[in-house]
This record gives structure tokens, sequence and C-alpha cells, in this order.
């Protein structure tokens, strides 16, 4: 019989017994249960996760190794010092150069024990004791935190606020940044000692209203103005000073004085509690700072440019900056010698006052020296503060008859001799290949009938330059003028033959141009100016692994038979022409120029160390000065040559005065030479051109040349009628602009 099966005994796993991995029917075994993969993939996800957090270490680390040596490099914090500039004897200071924010470093020494200790007590009371990294701190930061369920503390110390400072990193706040700065706040701490990473903090910190860093804090709240250009203001801090600058630093705009003056007044107070507290200061000194009042806004001076001579030293530290680094300029400790002569500049300040006050034209100026090419003195504008725009270096505006000289030398280059006769009438003068008219008068329709090139230069005659200008050549004379050292595009359009300009020229322009000519066609530069050419403003320097000198250099413009004849018909000018009020009783020579509606008035002359341009005008715009000469008009022959005049005669004194100290004899010096061909004056284009080459450092004057007899004049004329062209000449003219003497 077959015996019936056995019965299976089902049983139940007990409880956290896995049950057998078998089928109900005997089958293949289950698959594994979904607990299991999740165990396997949280070991995935744990790998990688570490992998993550390694790499972010690393690429933090790798941020640090390249965050540190640049910061450790930086030349402001290797010297802590604002560049200087020098005047040219080496020993005046004109200028610290504190850059757009005119922040002015400081050393240590330089700053008072008592702003360290507001600072520290307030942002950083445990800072002689972390190492850049202060764990409790951040530990009671997060409980007050939570306590008042608000940020209500920070727990960064002062040198990773430094780091943050230092990085520019204001605006990023994720939380790889702060662990980076942390950690080059941590190795900083190890290779800079606490006082030096104090004084860097002060430096670069920002106390609201323009001032950056702790000196140029305490010259804006505590200075009224008369600190300017005195030193370390921070040295001598009281505590009501040092905590008011150190309660600024967590919000310059809230507690700012003169926006939020009882929350000023409580920070302050709160400053001092920490002082008092931490035994920085005594009972007596708390109180005392307590009843002090805070800084209002008739106190507080927002920071000026630190130079006695701003216009000057704000157009010359472009040319630093692009020479070398920002870094280095604004705070790698340079010494600047620049080519400013200090009596020839206060010279030319009072020449300019004795004949211009406060209401009315103003008037700018520079002087450039004959033998190295280098700015003497520069008169940039009256008040840098109310108007920092340079007149001397970017007022572009037209020359009028001064800008006579340049067609006079493209003349006498094409062998057009100083007697040769021209006819002095109204001229209607044909432009281009179209038909146009130039129609020229002279003022008041006064002619010579018959003129010399001599007597039309001495006497400014339109209708005989505008004749010869269009005989030579406007583009030719434009190419002349840019040789001579005019840099501003030059029009040319028929008008520009008496200075009528689409785009005026500068004072700066004016005088290196004229200079050559003063050198008789040497046109002098050198190594430090900028791109090796045009006018010279450093001498020398030195700093921050920094030591250049410049070196003198030379160039041929036009032959010494054109510069001496060019010398002779301008020194006429001077004798008996329209520029009589320049006489300075030795060799000068000069042109005038003023503008149509006498809306500009220039006199640009030279004796045989200096040329010297001189403009007269408004600053803000064209207008036209008819009554302000004395009740009558300014013309270049009156203010301009009165104030070119006035400095002049200032330099020959101060010249002779140092001749006799130093005991120099003024009869052997000779003009700057090179080689030039020598012959008699060319029948027709110009010397060859030569390499710019150095000149020794002991090269001597221009000659005077030879005085002209006196040509006939007529005075002071007043300006001639714009000279329009009927019609408007091609493209590439234009005109209208009125260009007498």
């Amino acid at each position: 019989m077959n015996e019936p099966p056995t019965p299976t005994l089902l049983r139940t796993p007990a409880s956290g017994e896995e049950a057998p991995n078998t089928s109900s029917d005997g089958g293949p075994p289950a698959p594994p249960r979904p607990k299991l993969k999740k165990l396997r993939l949280a070991f995935i996800l744990g790998g990688l996760g570490i992998l993550a957090l390694i790499s972010t270490i690393f690429g933090m680390m790798m941020a640090v190794a390249s965050d540190l040596p640049s910061l450790e490099n930086r030349a402001q914090y290797r010297s802590a010092k604002n560049s200087e500039l020098l005047a040219a004897n080496g020993r005046t200071r004109i200028a610290k150069l504190t850059g757009n924010r005119n922040r002015i470093l400081v050393g240590e020494s330089d700053i008072s024990p008592t702003i360290k200790n507001a600072v520290i007590a307030i942002e950083d009371r445990r800072f002689y004791h972390h190492k850049g990294v202060d764990y409790k701190g951040i530990g009671r930061a997060v409980v007050q935190d939570l306590l008042r369920r608000r940020a209500a503390q920070g727990g960064s110390t002062i040198t990773q606020q430094f780091v943050k400072n230092a990085l520019s990193a204001q605006g990023d706040r994720s939380v790889f940044q702060k662990l980076r700065e942390a950690a080059v706040a941590y190795h900083m701490e190890r290779r800079w000692s606490k006082q030096k990473l104090l004084t860097q903090y002060l430096n670069s910190v920002y106390f609201g209203n323009g001032a950056y860093g702790v000196e140029s804090g305490m010259r804006t709240y505590f200075g009224n103005g008369a600190e300017a250009l005195q030193c370390c203001a921070a040295r001598n801090a009281t505590p009501a000073q040092a905590a008011l600058l150190a309660g600024m630093i967590a919000s310059p705009s809230m507690f700012d004085p003169t926006q939020n003056r009882g929350r000023a007044t409580a920070r302050r107070n709160e400053v001092l509690d920490r002082m008092l507290e931490q035994g920085m200061i005594g009972r007596s000194e708390h109180d005392d700072a307590v009843r002090t009042l805070v800084p209002d806004e008739n106190d507080v001076k927002p920071p000026k440019a630190d130079s006695s001579q701003p216009y000057f030293s704000s157009w010359l530290t472009q040319q630093i900056v692009d020479r070398y680094r920002p870094g280095v300029v604004f705070g790698g400790g340079l010494k600047i010698t620049t080519t400013l002569d200090p009596e020839l500049q206060a010279a030319a300040e009072n020449a300019i006052s004795r004949h211009l006050g406060s209401i009315g034209p103003s008037a700018s100026l520079v002087a450039i020296d004959n033998k190295t090419g280098e700015v003497r003195a520069m008169v940039g504008g009256s008040d840098f503060g109310e108007r920092p725009f340079n007149l001397a270096t970017n007022g572009h505006r037209q020359p009028g008859s001064s800008f006579k000289p340049f067609t006079l030398v493209t003349a006498l280059q094409q062998g057009i001799s100083p007697d040769a006769t021209f006819a002095s009438h109204k001229k209607v003068l044909p432009v281009g290949s179209r038909g146009e008219k130039f129609v020229v008068n002279n003022y008041e329709d006064q002619y010579a009938g018959t003129s010399s090139l001599r007597a039309a230069t001495a006497t400014s005659d339109n209708s005989v330059y505008a004749e010869l200008g269009l005989r030579v050549g406007t583009r030719r004379i434009a190419r002349v003028a840019r040789k001579m050292g005019i840099r501003t595009p030059i029009s040319t359009n028929a008008a520009m033959t008496l200075g009528g300009l689409k785009e005026g020229v500068t004072p700066l322009e004016m005088a290196y141009a004229y200079s050559t000519i003063a050198n008789k066609g040497m046109k002098m530069s050198g190594t430090l100016a900028p791109g090796g050419r045009g006018p010279v403003v450093i001498k020398r320097v030195e700093g921050a692994g920094v030591e250049d000198e410049n070196e003198r250099r030379a160039a041929r413009v036009f032959s010494p038979q054109v510069g001496e004849t060019a010398q002779q018909l301008l020194a006429g000018v001077i004798q008996g022409g329209t520029g009589k009020a320049a006489q300075i009783g030795e060799f000068a020579a000069g042109k005038t120029g003023t503008t149509e509606n006498y809306g500009d008035a220039w006199f640009v002359g030279f004796n045989q160390e200096l040329t010297v341009a001189v403009w007269v005008g408004y600053a803000d715009k064209l207008r036209p000065m008819e009554t302000e000469y004395h009740g009558g008009q300014v013309a270049g022959g009156t203010y301009p040559a009165e104030i070119w005049h006035d400095l002049m005669t200032s330099w020959i004194a101060i010249r002779d005065r140092r001749d006799a100290e130093s005991g120099k004899d003024r009869d052997q010096q000779e003009m700057p030479t090179a080689p030039v061909p020598s012959g008699p004056l060319p029948s027709g284009g110009q010397a060859p051109a030569q390499t710019p080459q150095a000149v020794p450092q002991q090269g001597a004057q221009p000659g005077q040349g030879q005085m002209p007899s006196q040509p006939p004049g007529q005075g002071q004329p007043a300006p001639a009628p714009a000279p329009v062209p009927q019609p408007q000449p091609p493209a590439g003219g234009g005109g209208g602009v009125n260009a007498p003497g």
C-alpha cells in the first residue's frame, strides 16, 4: 500500500529571525530584500561624500596656497607706506599718492595704542590669544544667535576680517568662502606678527564719509581740514576719538555721527564701556570720554587729495600708474622725484593771482625747461576742490594766432624768406577744387597794403598768414605741429592757418611745441616721459625694488637755421608788435593769440631757459571777455602777456640768485646740440629727422640769436573778425574761428 505523504510542519520565524530563503513550493531562493540594497547604497554614498569632502578641503588648501603668497607680496603690506612725490630739489614733498580712495597708509608706530585697544575691545577681545580663528568666539556667537533667534554676534576675528578685505570678497559670503578666509587667517597668523596684522587691518578699514584707513578716518572726523597735509593724526587719538572710530567699523552708515548722532554716541559709549571692562582705560578717562560730544556735520571734512599741487600730482599719478603697478604706486613707498620747481611754481601762481581775481576769467600756465623738456611749473586751475578739471593738460581751447608759428616754421622750411612781401588787404582765397572761398579780414579792415613776413608776424596780419598757410599747405602745417610736440589731432581746414581748429590744444602742448623753437629745432624728451616722448615730469624713482632715472633725449625736428630765423621773427612780436607787454629786458620771443569774440587769449613765449604758455578765459564755457581788461577786451597782449612777463621776471631773479650761489658763468652756456646738416637755409622740404639720442646731462642753453630790427607795427591790435569760408570748405576743412593776434 502506498503510504500517505508525511505532512510538512510549517514554523513561523520568531521575532527578528529571518525566514528560510526558500519558496513555498521548494523552488529557487527568493530575491534579496530592499533593506540590503539601502545598506549598499549608503556605503556608496558615504564613500562619495568622503571623496567630495577631501576634494573640497584640497581645493580650499590650493586656494590658500595661491592667496597667501599674493597677500604677503603686495607692496602695501610689505612697506605700509604711500608713495611720495618730491619736488625737483629732492626735498620738498608735493604729495602722497593715496589712490582714488585717498587711503593714507601708516606704520604701527603711527597708530595710537588707544585706537588699537578700542578696536580689539569691540571687534575681537581675544585677538592676542587666538591663532587667527577663535573657536570659543564662534561657539559663543552660535549660542547667542540661538538664544536671540537672530544673528546677534559675529564670530570672525580681526585677522579674518582683514583677509576678507584684502581678498575683496565682501560680496561672497558662501560657506566655502568663509572656510577659505579662516584657512588663510590661520596661516597668516603663523607668518605675520599680531602688530603687523592689526596695523594692516586698520589701514584697510572703511570709516564712512569717504575715509579709508584709520589715518584718513582721524583726519576726516577730527582734523577740521587743518591736518590735510600733516602726518600721523592717528598717533594722538584720544579715547573718545578712538572709540567712535572703532564703533563705526561694524556699520559706517548706521553709526555715522553726521546722520545718526544718537546711535553714534551710544555705540561709542559701548566701546568705552568695553575698554573700561577690559582694563584698557581708567574710570576718569572713561567718564571724560563719555561726556565728549561726537563730531557733527560741520566738523566732518571728507578726505581730499594729500597734495600741495593737486593739478600737477593728479596728472602725474596716471603716468606713474601706467609705468608701475597700482599696488606699488599707492602702497609701495616709492620716492618719486619730479621736475616741479617750487620757487617757479609759486611765482606762476602769484603772477596769475596778481592780475586775475577770484571773480572773472581763469588762467592756466605751463613752464617747460628748454634744455631738458621738463615741466617746471603748472597751474591747472584756481581751486582743485571746486573744479578738479586740469586746464593745463586737458583744457583743449582754440589757440588763435598763437598757432601761427607752426605756419611760420613750415614756410621757412620751404625756403620762404622772412623778408618776402605779401599783399595785405581783404582777401577771398580759393579753397579746394570745388570753388569754395575763404574770406579773410584784418581787425577793423586795417591793412598795411604790402607787408613782409617779418612784419606780418609782429603785427599778426591775418591776410598775410592765411595766404601763406594755403601756399605751404595745411597738411604740412599739421605735420610740422605734430613733430614739434602737439599731440591733439590737427584739422587741415583753411582756417587752421590762423588757429581755427576743429579741436583746440592745451597749454602743455603749446609750451612743449614752442620749446622746440627755443631749442632751434631740437625737441627734448627723456626715457621716463610717457612712451619715451613728450614733456618730462619724472626725474627719478626709487623704492619697492625700483630704481629708475630719467635719461635726456633729443630729436631734431627742423634745422638750426630755420630755428634761428623763427626766433628772430617771434622776438619782433615782443619788441614792437602785439606782445610788447611781455618785454623782460633780455632776449625773449613769443606769440599772442586771441580767438573769436575774445573767448580765449594766449601768450606763448620763451627766453634762453624757459618756454611758458599762458591761457586766459572762462573754464566752464566759451564766454566773450569784452570788458574784463580794465573795461576793455582781453586779448593775447593783455593779461596773458602780462602774466608771462611777471613770471619771467621772477624767474630771472631766481636764476641769477642761483647762478651767484653756485658760481655759474652764464656766458659759457650753449644750446643742446645734435648732429645736423650744415649749409644755407633749405630751399624746400625740411631738415632730415634724427633718431632720438641721449644728450649729456650738463647740456647748455639755447643761444640768443640775432635781435631783429623793430618791424613796423600798429601796437596791440584787437582781434579780427572770424575768417568765414564761403561756401563750406570740403571734408577735412571747416573754419569760421577767429584767429588773430
